[in-house]
């Protein structure tokens, strides 16, 4: 479990604290807890940094304000890891920071004896754990270090062992966003193993019981969606006897709970045919269960919009339907767009619902709030001619917490569609 002899051989922050000064504006955003600075904010800096160094901003009185870590080639120039009095960033304090994120997941870690295992959860959530930039995803004895900003390159070698020491793993694995220009890597590759041997094959994991596989090396985020997992189990309770449709399946995570639950059937729709191969894989390795080796599973690859048109045209109906599509909204400009995208997809699937089932319509955009989607959703619906009874609206999973308001990305909405009755008030989304 030596680390990676790459890890010696990274730049260490300088010693030299940049000195920043940002708008009135900003400055009340940072006291609020809020955890960046962007470029625009920002009305002077003491000298050139380079990625990682140290930043502490003053108010106009020379108190200090917050400090952490300058970005000089992102928007977000400065990801801060402390406001309020003054305090050392030094390893004790990514010690105490790490440590805090894992014992938050301790319920998931550390389930009641009745509840099945899960292996595979989210250590470290990036800014909502204090750490933004920095993602921690643990799928058994493999954890993946996914970074967000080249600043936590030359922090590799302080928080790379902690994290062997506190998570307990015999794998640590790098993954890195494209958005890290090349010349910041100093000699670190995407997929290698910091700590322990290299990963060849998908690492096995347990969520709620159930047997799947990841790619940590090479596929998307850190190799497995973990945020919709509570989603995932609650399907599969409700999935008895129910014939189950998956759209966006991805690598079939709602679709196997569903399977596992005692469903029907279970049809996987997803434009990726590698994701489809999984999504059979998974189910192929939960088939020692009887509810899932009596589960009929189907699938098709291919746009959802185009599938769910199909089988409106096939008249065929679902018990339950799941909507999870990825993100619609990488940027501002796009909100219009990716709400026209939710109206659409509700207006396709209410239709697809059994009278009586149930619609899960999820969102994974930040910038789309809650009610923006909320109303999208029952926009669409009513243009097909139904009304959503709504049960229940579900966020982020307890690994996946929420520390400031554009940490909050996901939500779902569980509902039940019935024929519109003709004239009803307008939607509230927030009643």
């Amino acid at each position: 479990m030596r680390p990676s002899a790459v890890l010696s051989s990274l730049p260490a922050p300088a010693a030299r604290r940049l000195a920043v000064r940002a708008t009135p504006d900003a400055i009340r955003r940072l006291k609020a807890g809020h955890p960046w600075l962007f470029e625009g904010s920002i009305r002077s800096v003491s000298h050139e940094g380079s990625p990682g160094d140290l930043a502490v901003v003053f108010d106009d009185d020379r108190q200090f304000v917050a400090i952490g870590l300058w970005d000089p080639d992102s928007p977000i120039r400065l990801k801060v890891l402390h406001q309020g009095k003054p305090a050392p960033i030094d390893e004790a304090w990514m010690r105490a920071r790490i440590e805090a994120a894992v014992a938050r997941r301790h319920p998931i870690a550390m389930p009641p004896p009745d509840t099945p295992p899960t292996t595979a959860y989210r250590v470290v959530h990036g800014e909502n754990d204090g750490l933004p930039g920095l993602v921690v995803d643990r799928y058994a004895h493999v954890a993946v270090v996914k970074l967000y900003s080249a600043a936590w390159v030359a922090h590799l070698p302080v928080v790379v062992p902690i994290l062997r020491e506190v998570v307990s793993v015999s794998s640590i694995v790098l993954r890195l966003a494209r958005s890290i220009p090349p010349h910041h890597l100093h000699g670190l590759e995407e997929g290698q193993s910091l700590v322990g041997p290299e990963i060849s094959a998908p690492v096995s994991f347990l969520e709620h019981g159930l047997r799947f596989e990841a790619d940590v090396v090479a596929g998307q985020k850190t190799g497995h969606f973990l945020d919709q997992r509570d989603n995932r189990i609650e399907v599969g309770r409700r999935a008895r006897g129910a014939r189950v449709l998956d759209v966006f399946s991805c690598t079939g995570g709602f679709g196997v709970h569903a399977a596992a639950g005692g469903a029907r059937s279970v049809l996987s729709v997803d434009a990726n045919p590698q994701a489809i191969a999984m999504a059979e894989r998974h189910m192929s390795l939960n088939m020692d269960r009887p509810d899932v080796a009596a589960c009929r599973h189907e699938t098709v690859t291919g746009d959802a919009f185009g599938a769910l048109e199909r089988l409106a045209a096939a008249r065929r109906r679902f018990d339950i339907v799941v909507v999870d599509p990825p993100s619609f909204a990488p940027n501002a400009a796009s909100v219009p767009r990716a709400l026209s995208a939710y109206e659409r997809l509700a207006q396709l699937s209410a239709p697809l619902v059994e009278i009586g089932g149930l619609l899960v319509s999820a969102s994974c955009s930040s910038r789309v709030t809650l009610p923006d989607f909320v109303r999208a959703v029952h926009a669409g619906a009513a243009k097909a001619g139904f009304e959503l009874d709504e049960e229940r609206r579900t966020e982020h999973p307890i690994d996946h917490p929420i520390g400031f308001a554009e940490g909050a990305y996901l939500k779902a909405v569980w509902s039940r569609p019935r024929k519109s009755s003709g004239a009803f008030p307008p939607f509230d989304p927030l009643r």
